[in-house]
């Protein structure tokens, strides 16, 4: 199993708070990869809203690892949701679809890949000029990390490169 590492982003172009991304020895309860931080906030905002009243705890964490089921978990109480029970596929997961790139805008990597292959651009603010990505910034509680997206909009430019 490959366990997805992400660099920790200091610098943001959309304005909105980001945190940092700390890696925790708590491990996910089915796969035991290293769990990822995250705000209960961004938990209560993404779960279906069946599951909502099961967000319990503050100690929440995100399973990294692409192949496993598992979403989010608490490493104080128990708890864990999957990722069916998550209302937003999470790009780094093997069948996440569509694979957004920016959550709080609706924009996909395949569109940033398309601005990158089709209009040249080379840089996060260009994607976000051509796709409309970060505009409305609401990290906490769209992207399943809570943080903001600017890393994953990066990735998608480097693939649409590539393919250039």
């Amino acid at each position: 199993m490959e366990v997805m590492l992400l660099k920790v982003i200091d610098e943001c172009c959309c304005e909105c708070t980001t945190q940092n991304l700390n890696k925790t020895k708590e491990s996910c309860p089915v796969c035991n990869n290293e769990g990822v931080t995250v705000s209960r906030i961004t938990v209560e905002h993404l779960v279906t809203d069946d599951n909502r009243k099961a967000v319990g705890g503050d100690n929440y964490r995100i399973c990294m690892n692409e192949d496993c089921d598992v979403a989010y978990y608490n490493v104080d109480n128990g708890i864990k949701f999957l990722k069916v029970q998550v209302s937003v596929p999470i790009w780094f997961k093997k069948d996440a679809n569509p694979k957004y790139a920016c959550y709080c805008s609706k924009v996909t990597e395949e569109q940033v890949i398309e601005a990158v292959v089709k209009h040249g651009v080379k840089t996060v603010k260009e994607v976000n000029s051509i796709t409309g990505a970060m505009k409305k910034p609401n990290c906490k509680e769209y992207n399943p990390l809570g943080v903001c997206c600017h890393k994953i909009i990066q990735e998608a430019i480097d693939k649409g490169l590539t393919i250039k």
